[in-house]
């Protein structure tokens, strides 16, 4: 295990590096000059555009501001945000607020995806089973801003039951709309994915085998039916989580949370090259951990798979 967890470490370093290029290339091979964006209609000077362009190295081919924005995320340095405040502050006040959307969107998807596709998945052809068919169906069918806006104008406007937007970060009772919205999308996938499974293996000659011997149905159903049956669905759940931290954009922007997906719009609007690059290089680090993990995740799912 422990040369298996070496390895695919090592293997990161060339993704890492591959996929922050290729984002750093495009960011900042855009048309249009960010520096002479910050005076705006203005006309900027040309001795001060020429200072701040050597002050922020974009004077310097995209190569070697490639190796120093590298250079400085070894040492934490996520680089300075064109309008004077470090990349890292900006970071420090907008993860945590999308971990907590996330982890709530992931945590309810999790609790209420799985345990509904057990339940369709053991009674098929059934009235539950048909009814959460056609609704997970509606949601993959609908966009995930309709869901937001509708959501927010029937809860929010019409009937009162919440605030339109989200007035206090922290309070996890105000996140738990925009998390369910969130998790709308990823929760249809889970809930019919897991209800494939489940079908399949109930078919098995293990679960028959298991069914002879008088096993308790608690212990065919908890041990031998969903260890097997949640592998693909724990490899779907570990590429989501990083998913709904970078895909909060649109929950974020319609609930006004002031999160990563906030943030980051903003960035792009205002051309803030440097914060468009520290975001999603961390999100690049969120997908490949949660990758990791999921690997993991299958010896203790699956006895059969071992890692050398």
């Amino acid at each position: 295990m422990g040369r298996f967890v070496a390895r695919r470490l090592l293997q990161m370093i060339p993704v890492f590096i591959g996929t922050t290029l290729l984002i750093f290339l495009m960011v900042y091979s855009l048309p249009g000059d960010p520096i002479k964006s910050l005076f705006g209609p203005k006309a900027a000077d040309p001795a001060t555009v020429a200072r701040l362009r050597h002050e922020y190295g974009l004077d310097k081919s995209l190569l070697e501001q490639y190796w120093n924005y590298i250079s400085g995320l070894f040492q934490g340095d996520f680089g300075q945000s064109f309008t004077g405040r470090p990349v890292a502050d900006l970071m420090s006040e907008a993860f945590p607020v999308t971990i907590r959307l996330a982890l709530l969107a992931f945590g309810f998807e999790v609790i209420v995806g799985i345990a509904l596709g057990v339940l369709t998945g053991m009674r098929r052809g059934k009235f539950l089973d048909q009814f959460v068919l056609v609704l997970t169906l509606l949601v993959i069918s609908v966009p995930v801003f309709v869901i937001g806006y509708v959501t927010q104008f029937l809860l929010g406007l019409k009937w009162k039951v919440i605030t339109p937007t989200v007035q206090d970060s922290e309070n996890l009772g105000q996140l738990m709309i925009p998390a369910i919205v969130l998790a709308a999308l990823s929760l249809a996938y889970v809930i019919r994915l897991t209800r494939t499974t489940v079908g399949e293996n109930l078919r098995a000659d293990y679960i028959r085998t298991a069914v002879a011997k008088g096993l308790p149905r608690k212990r065919v159903v908890g041990v031998h039916l969903m260890r097997n049956s949640l592998i693909p669905v724990v490899t779907f759940l570990g590429t989501d989580l990083g998913l709904l931290m970078g895909g909060a954009i649109v929950t974020e922007g319609i609930f006004n949370i002031q999160g990563v997906g906030f943030t980051l719009f903003k960035a792009i609007q205002t051309s803030e090259g440097p914060t468009v690059v520290g975001i999603v290089t961390v999100l690049v680090l969120v997908y490949l951990l949660t990758s990791l993990l999921v690997d993991l995740l299958y010896a203790v799912l699956d006895p059969r798979i071992r890692y050398a």
